[in-house]
């Protein structure tokens, strides 16, 4: 009984420490297709969306993207669920809009953000397949570069060049 008892409180004890956080806020910025600004109370947090990666600056339909982002958020209040931080410590999270779509699947639906390099969420991918079938966005072009592999090319050069 004993150990049953404790198993129940480490399990309890457990899930309140992985309980998603929330941040409400308003998006003061669209920094790219993926990562926005924004200020909650008197804190301004940079958030990259959880679970996809959009063009980077330099590559077709990065523009187009960080536009169509800022078109959906800036100067929105939104609901921001955490999913952790990035190797960096950037924030990761999955915005929540009212009334709106995730904007997440709205950009993976268009062609303009990749579904994420590792891990992908099922749903994002099932949306990233069917614009690669339709040649929707960044799949309209043959051989479309994935951000990671870009950034990569990008630390590379610039190693070299030093």
């Amino acid at each position: 009984m004993k150990y049953q008892l404790l198993f129940v409180l480490i399990l309890s004890s457990t899930s309140f420490s992985y309980a998603e956080e929330e941040i409400r806020g308003v998006v003061t910025k669209v920094i790219d297709g993926n990562t926005i600004e924004v200020r909650a109370s008197d804190e301004t947090y940079k958030v990259l969306l959880h679970g996809i990666d959009s063009p980077e600056p330099g590559q077709h339909y990065a523009e187009q993207a960080r536009t169509t982002l800022e078109k959906m958020l800036l100067k929105k209040d939104v609901v921001i669920v955490m999913h952790g931080k990035d190797r960096f410590g950037n924030r990761i999270g999955e915005i929540r809009l009212d009334g709106a779509p995730d904007p997440r699947k709205a950009l993976v639906a268009q062609g303009l953000a990749w579904t994420s390099e590792k891990e992908p969420i099922k749903e994002l991918e099932l949306l990233r397949e069917e614009a690669q079938v339709n040649g929707k966005g960044l799949w309209g072009e043959e051989n479309p570069t994935p951000p990671w592999i870009f950034r990569r090319q990008q630390t590379m050069m610039s190693q070299k060049s030093s």
